[in-house]
């Protein structure tokens, strides 16, 4: 059984309805994008990108301009018509065109790894107007070097372009740096670089920004270990230095900074190769980012040995969407992906494709913007062998069945609990915890829930197993509070009885007794 955290998410193409959702459901696409010229070996999926209702994906091994020189596409995201296919002016045999992607208020922002405007493998990266698909910009670095990957990792908001160089080596071979770059100019802003820079630390493998911070990852960094990783926080403004992420019991080969996200104050960090739920199940995190302060981690309800769980992440509007383009649901590497409410850390579902094939890779690559979430699977088949595709999933936000309030927590005294919105006659039953987390019930006297209180057994239920809801759809119950508890953190559920799949949950009540 599944005790999942607070609500259900409602799905529906685009236009969600408020139908909740099963807690740990499997949720399968809206629409499935491809190429209207994709071909074997073209690696469509490889990024993806979405704002405002249009889908950018990269193929970087596309051949349009030699082998490996790579394209990109721009997707109506309501009906998934393909609008324009996107080519550098000058593009060239090896340049990587699309390795990197991202959207931002109309403008298409491109990475070219592979580029040689400033020596072998120096890279490159371009800009494109949405709406028409023409080249608006190039962007170099100054004093751009060979062997840098400029153009590795790519982000753009507000007017301002992040590109990562990972190779790059003011401090030691493959330290690596980003740079900021004005989008109305093709101007550079400021260079990037951490105060504790070193030799390997791939610091630019991954980049974020969002109203005014730059998030970058350092995947081999070794604070807490060889190839260990570690994330950095910039003032876009400045180009100063905020904060160095790095996680609580972080270990050795974790690859933490692998991938990276941020929106409204939360920094989303990938770590592949954490081995909580065996060698590189994956792990992610979630920082404050005005303090640096770790919120939470976040692994899968059922992670298993190399799923790279982490290997991609996104967050919008309070949902994290995690790739694990190595889980194994639909065969050997078929991938999967995951969604997590930001604020509590709770799994809320699992994506998976209709069609999933085995080393099709879903989860490469994911976005999220305004209640849909984009996912690449770049070793999918429909066009030949490797040729990928990418998949849209229409996420309302979270929606409660159930409301349920706790009033008169104090020590020695009785609290008052209330269900609401309930389906008048039948039964529900409320459970307590001293900590967050997923626990599932499955069938335990017909209640089938994923509650989102850790450790949760018979012994947490209050109130009885037995009350059913009035005519009103409610239930009040009142509960004697020991004396000893003042203090004490507690967390409150709720879940009515015979709904499974549907498993119609309260939102999850935390409180101290006072």
């Amino acid at each position: 059984m599944r005790l999942a955290m607070f609500a259900a998410i409602s799905i529906g193409v685009f236009n969600a309805t408020t139908t909740p959702l099963c807690w740990g459901q499997v949720i399968n696409e809206d629409l499935k994008l491809l190429p209207s010229d994709g071909a074997t070996g073209n690696s469509f999926g490889w990024t993806i990108a979405i704002d405002n209702g249009i889908v950018a994906v990269g193929a970087y091994q596309d051949d349009d301009n030699g082998t490996w020189s790579g394209s990109a596409y721009l997707f109506d995201a309501p009906t998934g018509a393909q609008i324009a296919k996107l080519l550098p002016s000058d593009g060239a045999t090896g340049d990587k065109f699309g390795h990197s992607i991202a959207i931002d208020n109309g403008i298409v922002a491109v990475g070219a790894e592979g580029d040689d405007d400033n020596g072998s493998y120096s890279g490159s990266a371009y800009l494109f107007d949405a709406s028409t698909g023409a080249q608006i910009a190039k962007l170099l670095p100054r004093n751009g070097w060979e062997d840098s990957a400029f153009g590795n990792s790519i982000a753009i908001d507000n007017g301002i372009v992040a590109v990562g160089a990972y190779r790059d080596d003011d401090n030691g071979s493959h330290s690596g740096s980003a740079y900021l770059f004005d989008a109305s100019t093709g101007a550079q802003i400021a260079k990037l670089l951490p105060s504790d820079g070193a030799t390997g630390d791939y610091f630019g493998w991954s980049i974020a920004i969002d109203n005014g911070i730059v998030a970058v990852g350092a995947r081999r960094d070794d604070d807490n270990g060889p190839y260990s990783g570690s994330a950095y926080l910039f003032d876009a403004s400045t180009g100063a230095q905020i904060a160095k992420l790095l996680p609580r019991n972080g270990w050795e080969d974790d690859a933490f900074g692998y991938s990276i996200a941020i929106d409204d104050g939360i920094v989303a960090v990938g770590a592949y190769r954490n081995r909580d739920n065996n060698i590189q199940s994956g792990a992610a995190y979630l920082f404050d980012a005005s303090t640096g302060a770790q919120l939470a981690k976040l692994a899968p309800d059922d992670g298993a040995a190399v799923d790279f769980f982490g290997w991609s992440i996104a967050i919008d509007n309070g949902i994290v969407a995690v790739g694990a383009a190595y889980d194994d649901d639909n065969g050997d590497d078929s991938g999967s992906a995951y969604l997590f409410e930001a604020a509590t850390g709770a799994q809320l579902a699992k994506l998976l494709p209709s069609d999933g094939v085995t080393r099709g890779y879903f989860g490469t690559s994911i976005a999220a913007n305004n209640g849909i979430v984009a996912v690449g699977a770049y070793g999918d088949d429909d066009n030949g062998s490797r040729s990928g595709s990418a998949y849209l999933f229409g996420v309302n936000t979270i929606v409660d069945c159930l409301d349920l309030t706790v009033r008169n927590l104090i020590a020695g005294d009785i609290a008052i609990f209330t269900i609401s919105k309930g389906t008048p006659g039948a039964r529900a039953a409320t459970v307590y915890g001293t900590k967050p987390g997923n626990v599932s019930v499955n069938d335990y006297a017909g209640y089938c829930a994923t509650f989102g209180i850790a450790g949760v057994k018979q012994d947490n239920v209050i109130g009885g197993l037995n009350r059913t809801f009035d005519a009103d759809g409610e239930i009040v119950f009142g509960l004697k509070i020991p004396g000893n508890l003042s203090g004490q953190r507690l967390f409150f559920q709720s879940a009515q009885h015979g709904t499974c799949p549907d498993e119609c949950m309260s939102n999850l009540v935390e409180a101290v007794v006072q």
